[in-house]
Parts: structure tokens; C-alpha cells; sequence
């Protein structure tokens, strides 16, 4: 079966099981190399946000500045895909970064008199649909007297550049009951719908696939 069959016969896929984290699909008579591509797109090449630059603006805390930067990229953001670019395909080029292709998201922990744990609730962003999963993600303790404050930059990007851009915390593949026939489950990291993952891995695979052949009949030319 070639793969564009397979895009344009949606029947192919199957929803086995489904919930907000999670989804199984069955492959019917898809070719291995096909539903293990698909599964890798599925973990790593779809675009979802993630914190990539960190402006530290004060940090008392016994945390250094890299390592609360670090903690904040690694929390997983809510998506939305539609409204935004990736930088490289942006009309600011991406270097400096616009509205178009980035969200600011601040932290002011303000001043305290007692020790307590700073959580991603205290992230505000400036679009609210770019957000933390979670409101309970801990960020860093802080002792009495100590504040941090910071200006954080999201932007989307892909697993392939960063593990922080994966959209699933699992992808695999197994065989099913019949020879060809085999079960994708995926697990979202929550940046995304698991459904939408697979319909973007779709298409995104789908696209490597009609660019790769293009620059094949351009060498045959």
C-alpha cells in the first residue's frame, strides 16, 4: 500500500480506545515502515509549545538561575496550534520573535514570610490558551525572604530539536491479530488532544512524504 492510499482512506485507522491522555488506534494492512514512521512523528515531530528563553529579573532562591530556567522549559504547555507560527515560518523570521510566533508567560513570586513551594499556577500568561497543563507542578521551595521573578518565552518547536517539544510522553507500536494489522497507542503529554496528535502525525507524515518525492523528480529532471 503506498502511504497517500493509507492518508486519503481514513477507514485505515480504527479508535480502539480514548480518553484525554490517551488513545489507541488499529492500522489495518498498513506496511511496518509506514506505522513506525507514523509513530514517530507522533512523538517528536509535531509542533506544540514549550518555554525556550528565560528571563531571570531577580532569584534569591538557593536555586541557580540555569537550573530554574531548565525546570521551567521541561513544564508541558497547552497548545494551540492554529494560531500560531513556528518560528522558522514566521514573517519576523523568527530572531527576535513577534505575537504571531511567541508567549510571554511571568512568574512574581512577591515577598514572603514563610517557606512554600512556587507551582506552575503562578505562571501567568499572556494568551490563555498557552499554559501549563497543570496548576500543580512544582517549580522551586522558597525560604522565608527569598522571591523569584521572571519573564519566560514560549514558542512552538518540535521533539527532534528538544525533548521538551515532545507531544507524547509514549508512542508504541504492536502487533494486532492479523499479520499486517497493528495498534499505535499514544499518551499526550497534555500539550495537545491525543486524537489530534494522530490526525497532525498524519498529515505531517504525509507532507515529508509528497516533499521527499518532489526533490526526487527534481534530481530525475
Amino acid at each position: 500500500m503506498e502511504f497517500k492510499n493509507f492518508v486519503q482512506d481514513l477507514s485505515s485507522l480504527k479508535v480502539l480506545s480514548k480518553d484525554s491522555k490517551k488513545i489507541s488506534v488499529g492500522l489495518k494492512d498498513i506496511p511496518l515502515q509506514y506505522a513506525n514512521a507514523l509513530r514517530r512523528v507522533c512523538l517528536n515531530g509535531i509542533p506544540i509549545f514549550a518555554i525556550d528563553t528565560v528571563d531571570i529579573i531577580e532569584n534569591t532562591s538557593v536555586f541557580p538561575d540555569e537550573g530554574l530556567a531548565h525546570r521551567l522549559g521541561l513544564i508541558p504547555l497547552k497548545t494551540d496550534v492554529e494560531g500560531y507560527n513556528e518560528p522558522h515560518a514566521c514573517s519576523c523570521d523568527g530572531e527576535a520573535g513577534c505575537s504571531n510566533c511567541k508567549v510571554m508567560l511571568v512568574l512574581d513570586s512577591g515577598d514572603s514570610d514563610a517557606t512554600r513551594t512556587i507551582l506552575s499556577s503562578e505562571l501567568t500568561s499572556e494568551d490563555e490558551s498557552i499554559k501549563p497543563i497543570s496548576d500543580n507542578i512544582p517549580i522551586v521551595q522558597l525560604a522565608p525572604g527569598q522571591k523569584i521573578k521572571v519573564e519566560c518565552y514560549a514558542r512552538l518547536g518540535r521533539g527532534t530539536e528538544h525533548a521538551k517539544w515532545n507531544s507524547s510522553n509514549v508512542s508504541t507500536l504492536t502487533d494486532a491479530d492479523g499479520e499486517s494489522d497493528r495498534v499505535l497507542t499514544i499518551e499526550s503529554t497534555g500539550a495537545l488532544p491525543p486524537e489530534q496528535i494522530i490526525i497532525a502525525g498524519v498529515e505531517e507524515l504525509s507532507s515529508k512524504i509528497t516533499e521527499f518525492k518532489g526533490m526526487l523528480d527534481s534530481i530525475d529532471e
